[in-house]
């Protein structure tokens, strides 16, 4: 019964809600349907937290999509020495990520500006995104070969969910730390249309279209000496 909970009704769950609050808040609140950036209050700190954070996540997410959307030819593609190389290249990512989120709440905790624009939402946020980092880099180090058996566990329940024909039985025997690590992912989408991820969504396409915008300077220029 808890596996059917855990591993089928809240992940159908997550996703109502990321999709029906997430529309929801674009039609009522547009104006909050972006990061919501405080760089303008402290920018050294954000940089080096965000570019780490970025780029490790963003490869992260890819492998994983990848390996979701094609799984033989990744099964395929990990294969000698390649595996290794992924493996390795896994922890030297999932380190940028978590340098990354540390980053974030040392800067908010250690700025006053930054403090006093953070909601509690954004704390829950920054601990769940930690939590999910530290536990990827937790099974990619010491359950070896991640990216084999992901291929063969996840994969197929992941894809039994998206075909309406959930079967838990590909996750519910995994160790206790991979099961959530998956759980995480999904309480990430269900925390999405409540927090500042939501920027993820909003593409500013009115850019194709919109007329070209004149520029004007109107610094004075410098007197000659």
């Amino acid at each position: 019964m808890s596996d059917l909970v855990l591993f089928v009704a809240f992940p159908y769950v997550a996703i109502l809600l990321a999709v029906v609050v997430g529309v929801y808040r674009y039609f009522d609140n547009r104006f909050t349907y972006s990061s919501l950036s405080s760089q303008f209050l402290e920018n050294r700190q954000l940089f080096w937290g965000s570019v780490p954070w970025h780029y490790g996540i963003s490869f992260i997410l890819l492998a994983h999509l990848l390996a979701l959307v094609f799984p033989r030819g990744w099964s395929a593609l990990l294969g000698g020495v390649r595996l290794y190389v992924l493996e390795i290249t896994g922890w030297g990512l999932a380190l940028m990520t978590i340098v990354g989120a540390v980053m974030f709440i040392v800067r908010r905790l250690g700025n006053a500006r930054v403090r006093a624009v953070t909601t509690w939402v954004d704390w829950l946020l920054l601990i769940v995104l930690v939590a999910q980092v530290v536990s990827g880099f937790w099974v990619a180090f010491f359950y070896r070969w991640g990216g084999i058996w992901y291929v063969h566990t996840a994969v197929p329940w992941l894809i039994s969910l998206l075909t309406l024909n959930p079967q838990p039985q590909y996750v519910a025997t995994l160790p206790l730390i991979p099961k959530l690590h998956v759980l995480g992912g999904f309480l990430i989408i269900a925390l999405f249309p409540f927090t500042r991820l939501v920027h993820l969504v909003s593409f500013p396409i009115t850019y194709l279209w919109r007329p070209y915008q004149v520029v004007i300077w109107n610094r004075r220029p410098r007197r000659a000496a």
